[in-house]
């Protein structure tokens, strides 16, 4: 288990300043694939199933670890692939909830 997925979401009051682009490389190594938007206020990464079932079972799993953090993605659903993208929208950018949720979605596609 990653230092980041053992961590817990922290509720974001919106004044918190979001990270800059050097901020977010350090932790993006910390997670497995996630690309970094090119305004470096979100992450985002494409998952690939066998068919659509899958995919709509691995959505669903995703939205249990969110609900569980009270930190929400964006989620791209579609026959075989879902593609998840993380922001902190009461910044407007990333904060560490971003990657401590990556953190955690790759452990569940690894199972």
């Amino acid at each position: 288990m990653t230092e980041l997925a053992q961590k817990k979401c922290v509720a974001c009051e919106g004044f918190e300043t979001p990270f800059v682009r050097e901020e977010a490389i350090v932790l993006l190594k910390q997670v497995k694939n996630w690309q970094l938007a090119d305004d470096a206020k979100s992450i985002s990464k494409a998952f690939t199933f066998k068919n659509f079932a899958d995919a709509l079972e691995f959505t669903n799993k995703v939205g249990a670890i969110a609900e569980e953090e009270g930190h929400h993605p964006d989620i791209e659903l579609a026959w075989g692939k879902v593609k998840v993208f993380l922001t902190t929208h009461a910044i407007h950018g990333l904060s560490e909830n971003d990657f401590i949720l990556a953190a955690k979605i790759d452990q569940l596609n690894a199972t």
